[in-house]
């Protein structure tokens, strides 16, 4: 008897395994692309923060370039002069006239609605439009060193303008991304050749410093062309009720009276400078430690990108002031900068 067990075992496997050959796997529900990367779609299901205040005239969030006087008073970080300064201008101008023309404009109006649904950026209706000839690369000219904000180039954004610009002109940008006082602050040393921040104020004292240079073609230093919104992010609970408040101070001052967990960058940024002047002057936050050092306990600052705040919001379910174009990425990433 136990001669035909073997086979009866065999022939009995062989007609499960046909049986089995026939059948689909269960359906399921991709959250990556082919490529492995969590689309927008799944990011929007696992990521809490959301954009909870927007649009207002407050949170507006405007993009300035600007070149470099290569006669600016430069120091170093101790603030001891700097004499031998070489700032390439005949490259700088190449790029500023190349971000006006109605190419690039038309490419930062554009960018994000494919791939997130919304635009990134906007172009200023009173921006400069640049018709005139643009030089190509020289030996001497070929290198621009472009210090910027981190939104800019966090978006993507930079990547697509200046793939198109070293495309057709032969030029090589190196860029230099921090918050705006940083990269302000690298063209202070005589560490670039222009930049593209977003901080009005700061960009009024560089000018009035004698940092900066009026570009052939344009009435003033500082030429602002493209602008989005901060947008005021938190948890989808919003124990502040900040989307309901009637304008963003009031939210502000909402999350402050309750003691809500606030991200805020604290690294001279553009972005905390828009959010210094966002809390009720009552507190008299700033940008020195000792001024929020009573609201530690749920002011956080900190002195980190834009990128690694908005984790560290998603994480202690806090809020947070950002622009619209790094928070559509970290949605997009899936939370993760």
């Amino acid at each position: 008897m136990k001669k035909y067990i073997a086979p009866f075992l065999t022939l009995l496997m062989s007609l499960y395994l046909l049986a089995s050959c026939g059948k689909q796997p269960p359906a399921t529900t991709s959250t990556a692309d082919v490529s492995g990367v969590p689309t927008a779609s799944a990011a929007q299901t696992t990521v809490d923060t959301k954009i909870l205040k927007e649009a207002d005239e407050k949170m507006l969030n405007t993009y300035t370039v600007i070149a470099v006087n290569p006669e600016a008073p430069f120091t170093d970080a101790n603030g001891n002069s700097v004499s031998d300064v070489s700032v390439n201008t005949a490259g700088a101008d190449a790029l500023i006239h190349f971000l006006l023309t109605k190419e690039a404009l038309d490419m930062a109006g554009a960018y994000g609605v494919a791939e997130y649904g919304d635009a990134l950026f906007y172009v200023k209706d009173d921006a400069p439009v640049y018709t005139g000839k643009i030089p190509k690369a020289t030996d001497d000219t070929k290198v621009i060193r472009l210090s910027t904000t981190t939104s800019v180039n966090d978006s993507g954004l930079l990547d697509d303008l200046l793939t198109a610009f070293e495309k057709e002109y032969g030029y090589t940008v190196e860029v230099q991304s921090a918050g705006t006082g940083k990269a302000i602050a690298a063209a202070k040393y005589g560490n670039a050749d222009l930049i593209l921040v977003h901080s009005k104020s700061q960009e009024e004292t560089f000018v009035k410093d004698g940092f900066a240079r009026v570009v052939d073609g344009f009435d003033a230093e500082r030429v602002s062309f493209i602008y989005n919104y901060f947008v005021l992010c938190g948890p989808s609970t919003d124990p502040a009720g900040v989307a309901s408040a009637e304008t963003v101070l009031d939210a502000f001052a909402a999350i402050a009276n309750g003691k809500y967990p606030f991200i805020s960058r604290g690294d001279g940024s553009g972005t905390h400078t828009k959010e210094l002047s966002l809390w009720p002057e009552a507190l008299a936050i700033t940008e020195e430690a000792e001024s929020f050092s009573s609201y530690s306990d749920w002011y956080i600052s900190a002195n980190a990108g834009m990128g690694a705040c908005l984790v560290m919001a998603e994480e202690k379910e806090g809020y947070i002031l950002t622009d619209k174009a790094t928070f559509l990425t970290f949605i997009a990433n899936n939370g993760v900068m």
